[in-house]
């Protein structure tokens, strides 16, 4: 190799690489990082930058099992980052919970009877709002209470996403180290208005058409997905803020143990 492509090669390095399905859940956190920049790779969209002296990479996945995947795979070709976290909302399934508060994932399971343990060493801190426990990944956005409750039952789960549970696969099988950390952005408290299903797209974008005929067929949906906007909002800073700890708590463990 020569040096050129060394040179190239250190350039493309991630420190810590980040699969989000929506641009709004790490919008914040990424708001906070230096010399951003964004590409696409494949049928992805990637955003990369500088938090401090850490490298970043974000992918952009969409929603879904098989694009959580390949974006994952994707990032991991791009950038070989040394941990992948699995970030962005997810539904909390315990009674107690509130929107804004953090799940980080001890095992994941799905459906389908897959699963897959995950080795983290956080203490859980309910009283401040953080929770360590099973994910359940499920086939498609679950909006209503009773569904959720039943996936809580059924799974023993504390939180449900669609992809987190595809991501861990590729690091598993790449031995990239892996962790999942959401932030619950709707809780037990109410049903997801029934918009959700149509305004997100296959892709994971908003849908400006689905959303304006949302309100031409249900006029009081603005409200609803305002109030949703405004809860997405508010849980992406509370997602930015622990991951402010995070990302710096992994790179600095890598950082000593280079140096060991």
């Amino acid at each position: 190799m020569s040096d050129s492509e060394k040179t190239n090669d250190d350039l493309a390095h991630a420190d810590v690489g980040l699969v989000c399905a929506l641009p709004i859940e790490l919008g914040t956190f990424l708001d906070r990082c230096e010399k951003v920049r964004k590409y696409s790779g494949g049928k992805f969209v990637f955003r990369g930058g500088r938090y401090d002296d850490i490298r970043i990479a974000i992918v952009e996945c969409g929603t879904g099992f098989a694009r959580a995947r390949a974006a994952t795979q994707s990032l991991i070709d791009a950038h070989s980052p040394d941990w992948i976290l699995s970030s962005g909302f997810s539904g909390g399934l315990l009674p107690e919970m509130k929107p804004g508060q953090i799940v980080i994932a001890n095992s994941i399971v799905d459906t389908h009877e897959h699963e897959l343990n995950i080795d983290v060493h956080v203490a859980e801190d309910t009283a401040r709002g953080l929770y360590v426990g099973r994910f359940v990944t499920a086939d498609k956005i679950v909006r209503m209470v009773d569904e959720k409750m039943a996936l809580a039952e059924q799974h023993a789960a504390i939180a449900v996403d669609l992809e987190s549970l595809a991501v861990a696969q590729v690091c598993q099988e790449t031995q990239t180290r892996f962790m999942a950390v959401r932030v619950i952005s709707d809780d037990l408290s109410a049903d997801l208005p029934p918009e959700v299903l149509s305004v997100i797209g296959n892709s994971g974008t908003v849908r400006l058409g689905a959303a304006i005929g949302s309100l031409w067929k249900r006029p009081s949906s603005a409200k609803d997905l305002w109030n949703l906007r405004e809860a997405a909002m508010t849980a992406a800073e509370r997602l930015a803020d622990f991951l402010d700890g995070v990302v710096r708590q992994i790179y600095n463990a890598g950082q000593d143990k280079a140096e060991s």
